[in-house]
């Protein structure tokens, strides 16, 4: 997989998904060591059987416009090659470097930061043109970027993946959830002298939540409910299924339960992606 686009579009992000799903990643890989890599892949398949390389316009300079015959050579080479690239909307882009100051790989060779995404925007439409799947990045943040990515990746691998969410309902339900389940009705840990600055992760509120009843019979009614459909939508070719669990504060009943659902499901779906939206920010 070869993830490359504009500078601030969410390019770090794309590859920290694809770690998620097993991938190998490196970034800001030189062109010149690419030809290496099919040798390389093919002596060590088993290591190097899912591989992202990160790839912008920092290696202009190197041979960026070698990248789409080099793919026809893997794919020549029986190796698949797909190509990810992440854009978003020029003001975006500058709202985003003005925001974080970082400064712009080609701000050297351009006055002013409008004038270098306006340089990067020409320097990369052949990559652009050539990609497999365009990610616009504008209206998303980070975890809603990371989802998409995961939901495009996961539909080219065997298997169905599911991803498991914790929210906290007064931070709004996921748009992009297929199945939610309502925890608030459980005992809450916020209100136990020791367990509020912890979350649903640690063994102590575990073990507090487990002695109540309706934790455990909440638990096996949802893993009741998915253990009937999730197979049906495997069945009808469904690559991708998120589920959302929500509570209050999205920290104690939430991350709990999804961390629960996790392990009973991952000997039957090994494709299971974890998110916990409140702890990650």
């Amino acid at each position: 997989m070869i993830v490359s686009g504009l500078s601030g579009a969410g390019k770090s992000t794309a590859l920290n998904a694809l770690e998620d799903l097993g991938y190998y990643c490196i970034d800001n890989l030189p062109p010149a060591l690419l030809e290496a890599f099919p040798p390389l892949i093919h002596e060590h398949v088993s290591l190097y059987e899912r591989v992202a390389l990160g790839i912008d316009a920092r290696v202009a300079a190197a041979g960026l416009e070698r990248i789409p015959s080099w793919m026809d050579e893997l794919k020549d080479q029986g190796l698949r090659c797909e190509l990810l690239f992440l854009q978003a909307s020029r003001n975006t882009l500058i709202k985003r470097f003005s925001e974080t100051r970082r400064k712009h790989p080609l701000s050297k060779n351009a006055h002013g930061l409008a004038e270098a995404v306006e340089q990067e925007v020409e320097l990369l439409a052949p990559l652009k043109q050539r990609a497999g799947w365009v990610l616009d990045s504008t209206d998303t943040n980070i975890h809603q970027l990371r989802r998409q990515v995961w939901k495009y990746v996961g539909s080219g691998q065997q298997g169905m993946t599911i991803v498991l969410q914790s929210f906290a309902f007064k931070r709004g339900v996921p748009q992009d959830v297929d199945f939610v389940f309502d925890a608030r009705s459980l005992p809450n840990p916020h209100w136990q002298e020791g367990l509020r600055e912890l979350t649903g992760l640690d063994p102590r509120v575990r073990d507090w939540l487990e002695q109540e009843p309706q934790a455990l019979e909440l638990s096996d009614h949802i893993l009741e409910f998915l253990g009937r459909w999730l197979p049906r939508f495997e069945e009808a070719q469904r690559s991708y299924v998120t589920v959302g669990v929500g509570c209050t504060g999205g920290k104690h009943r939430s991350v709990y339960l999804v961390s629960k659902l996790s392990q009973a499901l991952k000997s039957q779906f090994p494709e299971i992606l974890v998110h916990h939206r409140e702890l990650e920010g």
